[in-house]
C-alpha cells in the first residue's frame, strides 16, 4: 500500500507545481514535492485504508486517496513544527527552512511556512479527490482542530518551570495519538460505512496506541541513533521538549538531580557532555523504565479492544503487525 500511497502522491504533485514561472518559486515547490515524497512512514494512509478495508470496504483507491490526504497534512505540520522548534534536521535532512536559509533566515522561516499552508491545501484537494463527505470529512476537521490544540498545549507547556505529566499526557493525546492512530481509522471506516460500534472499536485500540506510539517517540528524542531517526539526539533534551519521560524525571529527581534538570533541560547552550548527565539522571529516576511500562500496558489495552471487535480478519492481522511496529521501533 506504501508504494500506492507514493504513487498518488506524484501523480498529484506532477499536475500541482509552481503556479508562476520563477527559478526561486521553483525551487521552494521543489524542495517541498521533495519532503512530501521522500521519507515518511506513510502510517496515516495505511491506517486510513486499514480502517476501511476492517468495515469491509473494497474499493481500495478511495481509501489510499484519502490517506494520501492525511500525508500532505502531515508534511504541513510537520514544516511547521520544525520552524517553531527551530529545529536543523528532519529525515536526515535539512528542515525546509533551513534549506532555504541561504536566502536570509527570514525569508527561510516565512517561505516555509507559506509551503506548509500549500501542503495543507493539498490535502483539501486530495480529500475532494477521495469523495470524502459526511462523517469522514467531518472526522477529518475534528482531527485538524484537535491536533493544532494539542501543539497549541505543547507550546504553552514550556512556560512551566518543571514539566507536568499530566499536562504532557494532554499534549500527547491531541497532538498525536488522535491525529495519527485514531483519526485515520475512523475515516477510513466513515468512507466504508462501518457501523458505530466498530467505530468506537477503532477509538478504543487507535488512542492508546496512538499515546505509545508519542511515548515511544519521545524516547527515541533521548535514547535514540540518529543515524535511524534522521535528527540529533539532543534537540528534544536542548528544546525543553515537555514529554512524560522528562515530566516523570522531574517528580522522581532528588536534589542535585533536580539541580541539574533545571539547570540543563531546555538551555540552548546544552552540550554532548551535559546532555548525557541529563540521560543518566532519567535512567536513574527510574523514568525510563516507567514509561517503557506505560507503552507495553497501552499496547496491551489496544490490542485486547482489537482482538474482542468484529471486523475484516485480514484488517485485524494487518493492525495487530502496525501495533508492534509502531510502538517496538527505532526510528
Amino acid at each position: 500500500m506504501k508504494e500506492q500511497v507514493d504513487a498518488l502522491l506524484k501523480a498529484h504533485l506532477e499536475v500541482h507545481g509552481a503556479p508562476v514561472d520563477d527559478a526561486e518559486l521553483a525551487e521552494g515547490y521543489g524542495l517541498l514535492a521533495q519532503f512530501v515524497l521522500n521519507g515518511g512512514k506513510r502510517i496515516r494512509p495505511l491506517l486510513c485504508a486499514l480502517g476501511a478495508r476492517g468495515a469491509g470496504h473494497t474499493d481500495e483507491r478511495q481509501a489510499l486517496t484519502a490517506g494520501a490526504a492525511l500525508e500532505c497534512y502531515h508534511a504541513g505540520l510537520l514544516i511547521h513544527d520544525d520552524i517553531m522548534d527551530s529545529s536543523e534536521l528532519r529525515r536526515g535532512r535539512p528542515t525546509i527552512h533551513r534549506a532555504l536559509a541561504h536566502r536570509g533566515e527570514l525569508f527561510g522561516q516565512s517561505a516555509a511556512t507559506l509551503l506548509g499552508v500549500q501542503a495543507l491545501a493539498w490535502a483539501d484537494e486530495l480529500l475532494d479527490a477521495a469523495g470524502a463527505q459526511g462523517q469522514a470529512r467531518a472526522l477529518f476537521h475534528r482531527m485538524r482542530a484537535e491536533v493544532i490544540a494539542g501543539q497549541y498545549l505543547d507550546i504553552r507547556a514550556h512556560r512551566f518551570e518543571d514539566p507536568s505529566i499530566d499536562r504532557a499526557l494532554t499534549v500527547i493525546r491531541y497532538k498525536t495519538a488522535k491525529y495519527t492512530v485514531e483519526r485515520p481509522l475512523q475515516i477510513g471506516g466513515a468512507l466504508a460505512g462501518a457501523p458505530p460500534e466498530l467505530m468506537d472499536s477503532y477509538a478504543a485500540f487507535g488512542l492508546p496506541l496512538g499515546e505509545a506510539f508519542q511515548l515511544r517517540d519521545d524516547i527515541l528524542g533521548v535514547f535514540g541513533d540518529p543515524t535511524q531517526t534522521g535528527k540529533p539526539v539532543i534537540d528534544d533534551l536542548r528544546e525543553g521538549k515537555s514529554t512524560v519521560l522528562v515530566a516523570h524525571a522531574f517528580a522522581e529527581a532528588t536534589g542535585p538531580q533536580r539541580q541539574l534538570l533545571r539547570a540543563w533541560y531546555g538551555n540552548p547552550r546544552l552540550d554532548d557532555e551535559h546532555a548525557a548527565e541529563l540521560r543518566q539522571v532519567i535512567v536513574d529516576t527510574q523514568a525510563l523504565a516507567h514509561v517503557e511500562d506505560m507503552i507495553e500496558r497501552r499496547v496491551d489495552t489496544g490490542l485486547k479492544e482489537l482482538r474482542a471487535c468484529a471486523m475484516d480478519e485480514d484488517a485485524r492481522a494487518a493492525l495487530v503487525f502496525m501495533a508492534d511496529r509502531l510502538t517496538h521501533r527505532n526510528s
